[in-house]
């Protein structure tokens, strides 16, 4: 049994008009590519970890979808919320409505055997910034927002979900692995919030995604403080998935 990571699917089957192919070349056909990746790698009794940026749905109904095609493919799926997953509900309604294979966090801890997984979403933060590393274009699916958002609050309210969910996993766990979807740390891997109270809960491994467009002879993340970092981004990854433990 193995664990796997892919973050980032984009996944438009449910909103055909926000194909990620509009990005250039790259993209196109990505959905392909992943689901052919997915199933040349991965069996039916590995873990699959999906840290965010899923569907391109606006609501729950719509995005299943595209929760049944990732269902429909091997293994079991984990999966946190992403600054775009717009359909995102609910504790309650999702459990009655995700497919049988997918679960998500949400102020909780999953265990795999014996391996305890937590996380929280995240968002931007004046710590770090990777502008130097990638390379910039419009976006065509960006959302209009009808008022500035406090970025602050946002994040402070991330790192208490975060806290919440780690506080959950079991201490005994073999391995500890966090799933974010806004990087926790900065590309130099100097110590952030996000990374002491990775630190602090033993966290093992960190993945995440949110980035794209990146230039990809430039070193990024690695290990510091006993937490490796993976960068898991769809697009960062050519669409195959990780193999994170086997």
């Amino acid at each position: 049994m193995s664990i796997w990571v892919l973050a980032d699917l984009h996944l438009s089957k449910s909103v055909p008009s926000k194909n990620m192919a509009v990005f250039g070349p790259a993209w196109e056909g990505y959905m392909d590519k992943i689901e052919q990746a997915w199933k040349n790698s991965i069996d039916a009794e590995d873990l699959v970890l999906l840290p965010g940026d899923i569907s391109w749905a606006m609501k729950l109904e719509e995005a299943l979808i595209d929760l049944e095609w990732i269902h429909h493919l091997p293994g079991t799926k984990l999966m946190i919320r992403g600054n775009h997953d717009y359909w995102w509900g609910s504790p309650k309604k999702m459990s009655e409505k995700m497919p049988s294979s997918i679960h998500f966090l949400q102020n909780t801890a999953f265990h795999w055997n014996d391996i305890a997984i937590g996380g929280s979403r995240l968002w931007d933060t004046p710590e770090y910034n990777f502008n130097s590393y990638i390379h910039f274009q419009e976006n065509p699916q960006a959302r209009e927002r009808q008022a500035p958002l406090d970025k602050n609050a946002i994040f402070e309210r991330e790192l208490e979900r975060l806290r919440l969910s780690l506080e959950q996993m079991n201490p005994a766990a073999q391995l500890k692995i966090a799933m974010t979807h806004y990087p926790p740390i900065g590309a130099d891997l100097r110590a952030s919030r996000v990374s002491e109270i990775l630190k602090k809960f033993g966290v093992d491994i960190c993945v995440f995604g949110h980035l794209h467009n990146l230039k990809k002879d430039v070193k990024m993340f690695g290990e510091a403080g006993g937490v490796k970092y993976f960068l898991t981004s769809a697009d960062y990854l050519d669409f195959k998935p990780l193999k994170l433990v086997s």
